[in-house]
């Protein structure tokens, strides 16, 4: 991937959603858009209040102008001294939310949270960005907001109209991946209760998230990708003493997926199979749950671990990270995250055909 990275030509157009104002969104934004190495592989387009980025800039600094565009089609021929915002909230609630104050949790921040991003999912799906890249929501704020969804995931699989879908956290190769290809690790359930997940697993649910994961990892130039499948209990159930998911669910689907002539191996033991696979074992993880994929990867990979939604028709990714209320608006708040997560989503969309005309608009609430 990072080959992709430096390769010359049109720079893909890549919108940012600024998320949460009452968090570091709009700061780890601004913060991209004047970085240098951003601007040789990209053009960015914000999808937020120009207010609240200008207040940004002088924030950390910046002395880069703002400008306003009307929509995603206008922001092309801009100047590289500034940087384009385009904001499609209504007037009343645009105004109100720059009244937001940092690190306090408030139904308006959700609700143009809300609208900023199924706007970015809009105008990639109508092929006027190349890809969009989405600073972190609250999802306490989201349901101030009487917004009934989760997280980002599950808005963009709804906009999209995408009922298999999943959330990977990818890792590109290097000190810490020892794989060629990066490591992927994604999640057979999500935002949900640790509780509830054993009831939500199912053969097909676990086939489909290893067959996306696989999909993923040859569009990134892996042959035959090696992907490895987490046990649901302690030691993949110790043959039923601890739980016997491992032999009515997931075995049984490595199998379907092994029939369909994919490399998937497991139920390992999740302890045993994310170590395999920072050594470079497996190019890819399916977990069984949030926490199963998450906590492992971001204690070794921190802010190098980018969010990526397979299945979509549209190339979304985002940092890893979450608003960080207790140090927003004090000029804290690393970029390190949201710059590796507008690189990777810049090689994603070079790999990738125009996304076509779409016949209906998407599906929101």
């Amino acid at each position: 991937m990072d080959a992709d990275l430096a390769r010359p030509g049109d720079r893909p157009r890549v919108l940012l959603t600024m998320g949460d104002v009452a968090g570091i969104g709009p700061e780890v934004v601004a913060r991209a858009c004047v970085d240098p190495l951003v601007a040789r592989e990209c053009r960015l387009l914000v999808a937020g209040d120009a207010t609240i980025l200008e207040r940004s800039l002088r924030l950390i600094g910046a002395s880069i102008r703002v400008r306003s565009v009307a929509s995603p089609a206008d922001f092309a021929a801009g100047d590289e001294a500034e940087v384009a915002c385009w904001n499609p909230l209504d007037e009343t609630l645009a105004t109100s939310v720059r009244d937001v104050q940092p690190g306090r949790l408030d139904g308006r921040a959700g609700r143009a949270a809300y609208e900023w991003l199924v706007a970015a999912a809009r105008a990639a799906l109508e092929g006027s960005v190349d890809a969009i890249v989405t600073a972190p929501l609250n999802k306490a704020a989201l349901h101030l907001a009487a917004v009934d969804y989760p997280g980002h995931t599950e808005i963009l699989a709804d906009c999209c109209g995408t009922p298999n879908h999943a959330m990977m956290l990818f890792v590109p190769p290097g000190e810490i991946v020892h794989s060629p290809h990066g490591l992927g690790v994604a999640h057979v359930t999500l935002h949900t209760s640790v509780a509830s997940v054993p009831g939500l697993l199912s053969i097909d649910g676990v086939w489909e998230k290893i067959r996306l994961v696989g999909d993923f990892l040859r569009q990134i130039g892996a042959e035959r990708p090696r992907i490895g499948v987490c046990a649901l209990n302690p030691h993949a159930g110790e043959s039923g003493l601890f739980g016997d998911e491992e032999a009515r669910i997931i075995a049984p689907a490595v199998a379907r997926a092994v029939t369909d002539k994919i490399d998937a191996t497991g139920p390992i033991p999740a302890d045993a199979l994310i170590r395999r696979a920072l050594g470079g074992e497996f190019d890819g993880v399916v977990a069984m749950y949030h926490d199963q994929g998450h906590i492992p990867i971001k204690l070794v990979a921190r802010d190098a671990a980018v969010n990526i939604t397979l299945g979509l028709p549209i190339v979304r990714t985002s940092p890893s990270h979450g608003t960080a209320f207790d140090i927003a608006g004090q000029g804290k708040a690393s970029a390190e995250g949201m710059i590796a997560a507008i690189r990777v989503a810049t090689a994603l969309a070079r790999q990738r055909s125009p996304v076509p005309q779409m016949g209906e608009a998407p599906r929101v609430r």
